[in-house]
């Protein structure tokens, strides 16, 4: 049984929730971030960056207790309100590519998590896990939700429509041309049937937010032991979560670029891969690989395919199988000297989301030597290599939707 429940999100108003909402602080770059703490006070950057009110950098419990003061003073300013009653929030994004995603948010189980109720496919670093948990025990509120994935459901599909029908309480548009729209499930009636399909569910899937629900579930284990009268129900038990049925889902891959040939020269790096490929010239043509175990390079202002021998392949579990898995035992790591796949500064990854074409240009640029392209994850591979109790290798699947910073805050 599988245990969503509803929960009273703080939010910003609807006259400045177009103002609040943000990408996640990576994902700027410096020259994007000083923009709009510059120019829009009312930005969510404003409290996850919280030393630019001092012009400096802080780090550390420092910085936690800043974050912390900076939302507190938007709850003061009014900026954000707190629903009186539990809800789930229906949550629609349709992209400038008018691609649409329908989801809804709502807290996850620790203990579902626990018991791999929640099913994981990647591995977490260890002091990632430490970091967040400690900033989330200090600021006591968590604005990201972890994207898991459900199979297709008719009565939760029938009330996301029918919900849909109504006037969104949020709408906006973003500077990327992507438009936003929430609604309230406050109805009794609605919140037990969507909790009532959830719990007939035999498991869910982490898709995007590993560390972030590996983070709450550390944070559960220490407030637990610190409540003498803890009961179970507690906020700190459950994580706030997106949910999207799989066929809303959008997986692309992950292209890899290495900045060096590991000491080999061109010809005899292209003779070590001729054991494991068939190697086509394809000279100024970008090429797109369009089935698995087929992969793109460029190489020395020219693409390649590469179609992988599988006579020469062993392949014994579903992770073999996964593409990205593939790359790496018979190229990342045997030819090109890649074990570390998280920490070695030789290896880069940018979204397929971008064409082949910006592949290309990161090695014109000579930061990197050599690229590699693939075809995405299914999210069957996906579903499998977590059933298989196995783990991807990091930078498998960039998946879609992404959703704003500050829009829902689960606070603890």
């Amino acid at each position: 049984m599988t245990k969503i429940v509803p929960f009273k999100a703080v939010r910003p108003t609807r006259d400045k929730v177009s103002l609040v909402a943000s990408r996640s602080y990576q994902s700027y770059t410096q020259a994007q971030r000083e923009a709009r703490l510059d120019h829009n006070p009312f930005s969510f950057l404003h409290i996850v960056n919280p030393g630019y009110k001092y012009d400096k950098e802080i780090s550390g419990e420092a910085r936690y207790k800043l974050v912390k003061n900076r939302y507190s003073e938007f709850k003061e300013d009014g900026v954000f309100k707190q629903d009186q009653k539990p809800c789930f929030y229906i949550y629609k994004i349709v992209d400038r590519d008018l691609q649409v995603f329908n989801g809804i948010v709502a807290a996850a189980s620790i203990e579902d998590y626990n018991k791999n109720i929640i099913k994981k496919h990647e591995d977490t670093i260890a002091s990632r896990e430490t970091v967040f948990k400690d900033y989330l025990k200090t600021v006591g509120f968590n604005a990201e939700p972890v994207l898991l994935t459900y199979p297709d459901n008719a009565t939760i599909s029938k009330i996301i429509a029918k919900k849909q029908e109504e006037r969104a309480e949020f709408e906006f548009t973003t500077t990327y041309r992507d438009t936003h729209y929430l609604w309230l499930i406050e109805d009794d009636a609605d919140l037990k049937a969507i909790t009532d399909a959830f719990s007939k569910m035999p498991k869910l899937y982490i898709a995007d937010g590993h560390h972030r629900s590996a983070s709450s579930q550390l944070l559960c284990e220490e407030l637990k032991n610190e409540n003498k009268n803890h009961t179970g129900d507690e906020t700190y038990n459950f994580f706030m979560s997106y949910l999207i049925s799989e066929s809303e889902l959008r997986i692309h891959e992950f292209n890899r670029l290495v900045k060096d040939l590991n000491g080999l020269t061109k010809e005899e790096f292209l003779i070590q891969l001729d054991t494991m490929y068939r190697i086509e010239n394809r000279g100024l043509t970008p090429y797109q690989p369009l089935k698995p175990h087929h992969f793109s390079m460029y190489l020395d202002g020219e693409f390649y395919s590469l179609h992988l021998r599988k006579t020469e392949y062993q392949s014994n579990t579903s992770l073999d199988e996964l593409d990205a898995q593939v790359l790496f035992k018979t190229i990342l790591e045997p030819i090109l000297g890649i074990s570390d796949l998280r920490n070695d500064n030789r290896i880069h990854y940018t979204s397929g989301k971008r064409d082949i074409v910006n592949l290309k240009s990161m090695v014109d640029s000579k930061t990197y030597t050599v690229g590699f392209g693939m075809v995405p994850a299914t999210i069957h591979q996906m579903k499998q290599i977590a059933d298989d109790g196995l783990t991807m290798p990091p930078k498998s699947t960039y998946i879609e939707p992404k959703l704003r910073s500050g829009v829902t805050i689960y606070e603890f």
